[in-house]
């Protein structure tokens, strides 16, 4: 039987943030990951969007943590090397009716604590954005992107660095509440049983499933899932945008999303399509709609530009969107299980909150 201090569930960007301010508070760490890498599941297959804050609920978790976050991130990215870019993000209304929506947007921007949104006139955007078609522009100058591989290498190595370990290819197969913490069985090429002060489930897609395993964890605490995957498609040739373009979706909600990544490829996506099971397969017939909805924006994108990229899972917890959905952090408070704080429903913006997520759940586990 081995036993160490606290156990970390989940190798994603915000199972290594969480690992790390644990790390750095003095706490022995081990995160256990059951793939054979780091952010292989939703950390790596997104827009790589760093989140300004506008759209989230006042007060929720995700306002405070993506505004908190966001600032993080860029300190971070910026002393630590980490790939990354405050290019900034256009809102764009492609018709009329869309129009007065934007300073809907913007006053939402304000009561998150957002001051910084701003109309742009014609003459602004087509100095910036020349290639754009819009009828009103609204700017979110601190959006931009980071290296979601940099980030979370530069967090592991952090966490490393101040006496964590990873254990890689270690799926959870049970456990159960003991005095004093909770008991885990990993699987592997050796299956091992080992106990911990504190647990932190942060195994994202894995989190529900994980703690349905885990005998004394009460399952009315325990949330639904709702797996949305989004299927991106790439440029092929020069990108035409050099910042986040976000539309606002029509009538029939058509609209599509372009990142930049930090190699200059412009990415469309993602789309949305409910899943029972992970599958990340693009399907290029799916080509259709990314036309339909980019052609909003750029009608001067050509048949055969657009190439099957890749597809992420977003981890939900209830269908609604992801500006309405919180995320769920819960302690002993919620569940009634000491030495336990699970994490339910980190989908966007979790790669932006992700270091704020960290402190944050550092801090729930003092005494822990």
């Amino acid at each position: 039987m081995e036993k160490t201090d606290c156990i970390v569930i989940g190798a994603g960007v915000v199972g290594l943030a969480i690992a790390r301010a644990l790390a750095m508070a003095g706490r022995e760490v081990v995160i256990i990951e059951a793939e054979d890498a780091i952010g292989t599941h939703t950390s790596s297959r997104n827009t790589g969007c760093i989140h300004a804050g506008i759209g989230y609920v006042p007060g929720s978790l995700k306002s405070r943590l993506a505004l908190r976050g966001k600032e993080m991130l860029y300190d971070y990215a910026a002393t630590h090397g980490v790939g990354h870019r405050r290019c900034g993000k256009m809102i764009v209304a492609t018709n009329d009716a869309q129009t007065t929506k934007l300073e809907a947007h913007r006053l939402k921007a304000e009561s998150n604590g957002l001051f910084d949104l701003r109309m742009l006139d014609a003459g602004e955007v087509r100095e910036m954005e020349p290639e754009l078609v819009f009828k009103g522009v609204l700017y979110s100058p601190s959006s931009g992107i980071v290296d979601a591989h940099d980030l979370m290498l530069a967090l592991l190595g952090d966490a490393e660095a101040h006496g964590a370990s990873l254990a890689l290819r270690s799926p959870v197969i049970s456990g159960r509440t003991i005095e004093g913490g909770i008991e885990l069985s990993i699987g592997g090429t050796e299956q091992t049983t080992i106990q911990c002060n504190l647990c932190i489930n942060a195994a994202g897609i894995g989190a529900q499933g994980i703690a349905r395993t885990i005998d004394g964890i009460p399952a009315t605490t325990i949330p639904g899932q709702v797996l949305v995957k989004g299927c991106f498609f790439v440029l092929h040739g020069k990108a035409p945008f050099s910042r986040l373009i976000y539309p606002l979706p029509d009538a029939h909600h058509l609209a599509v999303h372009v990142s930049p990544d930090m190699g200059g490829q412009m990415r469309f996506g993602p789309d949305t399509e409910d899943v029972d099971k992970i599958d990340y397969w693009v399907d290029p017939a799916r080509a259709s709609f990314f036309y339909d909805a980019a052609r909003l924006f750029w009608p001067a994108l050509k048949d055969g530009d657009l190439e099957p990229g890749y597809a992420g899972i977003r981890p939900k917890t209830n269908p609604g969107r992801a500006a309405d959905n919180d995320f769920i952090i819960q302690g002993p408070d919620v569940h009634g299980v000491n030495g336990l704080i699970a994490l339910y429903g980190i989908e966007s913006p979790g790669l932006t909150s992700s270091l704020a997520i960290g402190e944050y759940v550092a801090g729930l586990a003092k005494g822990a």
